[in-house]
């Protein structure tokens, strides 16, 4: 979409993902090597009661899930921010997760405009799991 198609309060939803075990131990080994994320039998012990996704990962998951939606198109030329980044919940193992983003700022430029969205992720039981803002640069 160009930035002039955005308007303030376009709420987009996402097709949703389901987050694997292996996914999370594979992330992890690379981006959060934490033993919450990796260690079975220490994350038992810890107050999640098991594995959970690194908050990076969900991050991450929710931007893809956003991108994939198609809203950006061709017209995106690169992101500008990110802001007020939430860990509400956790991501455990087979979770399947989803994302709302909707617009909420427009600021418009010469050729192009800044549109920032608000991320919200949920997981399979309406729960929300993340939020945060992010903001790219649209061209008209």
């Amino acid at each position: 979409m160009k930035f002039s198609e955005f308007t303030l309060g376009r709420v987009f939803k996402t097709k949703s993902v389901t987050v694997t075990p292996e996914s999370i131990t594979e992330f992890a080994a690379v981006y959060d090597p934490q033993y919450m994320h990796l260690d079975p039998e220490k994350a038992a012990e810890g107050r999640f009661g098991g594995i959970i996704a690194s908050g990076i990962q969900t991050m991450a998951l929710s931007f893809k899930l956003w991108v994939e939606t198609g809203a950006y198109g061709e017209e995106v030329v690169a992101g500008t921010g990110m802001n007020d980044i939430r860990f509400i919940k956790p991501v455990y193992p087979n979770d399947e997760l989803r994302v709302e983003a909707e617009v909420i700022r427009l600021d418009e430029r010469r050729r192009s405009g800044i549109v920032t969205v608000k991320l919200t992720t949920f997981n399979q039981n309406g729960q929300q799991v993340f939020g945060g803002e992010l903001s790219a640069l649209v061209d008209k």
